[in-house]
């Protein structure tokens, strides 16, 4: 058993020595395929469109709807605010900051004209 696996050891040891080397017509038809493909690729025009390639960055149709879920969820909050918050619907009328800020009865003397 041990004669086999040293003949099995030096089989070995010479395939690692021995490098053989390509033929020359095979390396010039494996280049010349490489480039063939490489201009094929090149030439083509991208298959995918722009909504495609858009839902495949944001994780396709589940990623999607996530991101469609978390925005309305965000408008919900936004605009059905909880009590004690200001109404988001009233900057947009451009009130004043002072009947804002005194609304909420926080101290407004600060807002006073100082001598």
């Amino acid at each position: 058993m041990a004669d086999k696996d040293m003949e099995l050891d030096h089989l070995f040891a010479e395939a690692r020595q021995r490098r053989d080397a390509l033929p020359d017509d095979l390396v010039v038809r494996i280049q010349t395929d490489a480039e063939a493909v490489r201009l094929e690729r090149l030439s083509k025009p991208p298959t995918q469109g722009l909504w495609s390639r858009i839902t495949g960055q944001l994780g396709g149709w589940q990623g999607l709807g996530g991101l469609v879920a978390a925005s309305a969820a965000g408008v919900w909050i936004g605009f059905s605010a909880p009590a004690f918050l200001p109404d988001p619907a009233s900057f947009v009328g451009g009130q004043d900051t002072a009947y804002l800020v005194s609304d909420l009865g926080f101290d407004t003397s600060f807002l006073e004209a100082a001598e």
